[in-house]
């Protein structure tokens, strides 16, 4: 432990520059996982399509499952154990959610219990059903269910499936299909939250809080910024990541529109001005190789690779590659690495950032290979006083254009921007003693780091 500890010193101590993603091997030996999670401790919980929970701790799996619940859904296709999300209480409560298609073919939510007298078992008699689905056809379940900021726990749905949307169901505000829902599982049924912007409505449904999505696979939460990001998979040709506030009552357009291009403008199709449309997106074709499907991962808030700080990370299923997205929208992609087939991200308690190979079974930390890449663009910087208390100055620092401060933990605390030839006094104030990361970016959109101590 030491030793990582003097590693992650040096690593800080370092300027970088161009990211370079990869992965490394962390457990294998799984059958179809799609799901990532941690339940606020060394923990990492593997969801595998066919109805099994599996505990990797200490990079050994343990030979019973947390939860096997195989004989109560199907998992042919786009079917399966396809969400998890531990309740921000777990540890006192001992309560989780799963996200699966039942054995007719319809999606499912529910609430489980861990076993009381023993922390790597689910209580599997006791399943309370939080909310039911009818789906219309076998593909396009969404799935993914997570905790916001807020408390509440957050449901992606698919459109319904087929090709299309055939009936229009993600623009429609009276199908639970095509949709991010919001529910607060600590009221009583049908635990809808007061301020969903349809409550009350009788021509809509009190669960939604976002519609005009496809098959959003995967979503997830800045712990920084608090916004949302959503891959949502899509039709032909265009697959889209969206970045928002998470402000109730967004429309992201589907099946009005495919990306930034109209799809089908017939049906409930509303102005332009009511559609958020997405921050990136890039199409089957990008980069040389064949793409089909996105699946969605995290802004990176660790602190083992600086140079990852504040950029989301997704892969492509089919042509196995890795991609980044940093804060203009800008996609730079990675590898392939073949034989995996992305199916989800995940991270752990110290925001350590994981991909699972579906086709592979096996989990792998993603990396950032060019730690040590120099760049003459910030060769000059110089920072000082270091150790301080509150006020730093930045020497050679005329290009530089933005510079952001972070917890260790990858939170934003502070950002600063500066007009060419202005003055590169910084201040601090109301920061407590410690390591902190300082983020520089210069106008090519350039990027360095440093360690930054307060007395």
């Amino acid at each position: 432990m030491k030793n990582l500890v003097f590693l992650f010193l040096y690593l800080l101590a370092q300027i970088s520059f161009a990211q370079q993603l990869s992965i490394e091997e962390f457990a294998t030996g799984f059958s179809s996982p799609l799901n990532i999670q941690h339940a606020g401790d060394e923990r990492l919980f593997v969801v595998e399509q066919g109805g099994l929970i599996k505990i990797l701790n200490n990079l050994s799996t343990n030979p019973t499952p947390y939860l096997d619940i195989s004989n109560q859904i199907s998992s042919n296709g786009e079917r399966g154990l396809l969400g998890l999300a531990f309740h921000p209480n777990y540890q006192t409560n001992g309560k989780f959610y799963i996200y699966y298609t039942d054995i007719n073919g319809d999606s499912q939510l529910s609430e489980f219990t861990v076993d009381s007298n023993n922390p790597d078992a689910a209580d599997a008699s006791s399943e309370v059903n939080l909310l039911s689905i009818a789906q219309p056809f076998s593909n396009h379940n969404g799935g993914c269910i997570a905790f916001g900021p807020d408390g509440m726990l957050y449901v992606a749905t698919g459109d319904g499936g087929s090709a299309g949307d055939p009936n229009d169901n993600a623009q429609n505000l009276n199908s639970l299909l095509g949709k991010i829902l919001r529910l607060d599982v600590d009221i009583a049924a049908p635990y809808i939250p007061s301020d969903n912007p349809y409550v009350n409505d009788g021509n809509t449904l009190d669960e939604i809080w976002a519609f005009g999505v496809r098959n959003p696979w995967k979503f997830s939460f800045d712990t920084s910024t608090e916004e949302i990001w959503i891959a949502d998979v899509g039709q032909n040709e265009i697959e889209e990541i969206n970045k928002t506030n998470n402000t109730a009552g967004l429309n992201y357009g589907w099946r009005c529109y495919e990306g930034n291009q109209v799809y089908d403008s017939s049906g409930n199709c509303p102005e332009n001005n009511q559609l958020t449309f997405p921050f990136a997106e890039y199409t089957h074709n990008n980069s040389g190789l064949s793409k089909c499907s996105i699946t969605g991962g995290f802004v990176y808030r660790g602190s083992e690779f600086p140079n990852l700080l504040g950029n989301y990370v997704f892969a492509d299923f089919c042509s196995d590659e890795l991609g980044m997205v940093d804060n203009t929208g800008n996609i730079t992609y990675f590898g392939p690495f073949s034989g995996n087939n992305f199916s989800s991200f995940g991270v752990d308690q110290n925001n350590n950032l994981y991909v699972a190979g579906i086709s592979s079974g096996t989990i792998y930390k993603v990396i950032d290979e060019s730690l040590t890449a120099k760049n003459d663009s910030f060769e000059n910087l110089v920072l000082y006083p270091n150790p301080t208390s509150g006020e730093v100055f930045l020497d050679a620092a005329e290009n530089i254009q933005q510079v952001e401060l972070f917890s260790i933990q990858g939170e934003l605390l502070v950002k600063n921007s500066f007009a060419h030839n202005s003055s590169r006094k910084l201040a601090f104030s109301n920061l407590a003693s410690g390591l902190y990361l300082l983020k520089f970016t210069n106008y090519k959109e350039e990027t360095a780091t440093k360690q930054l101590i307060i007395k």
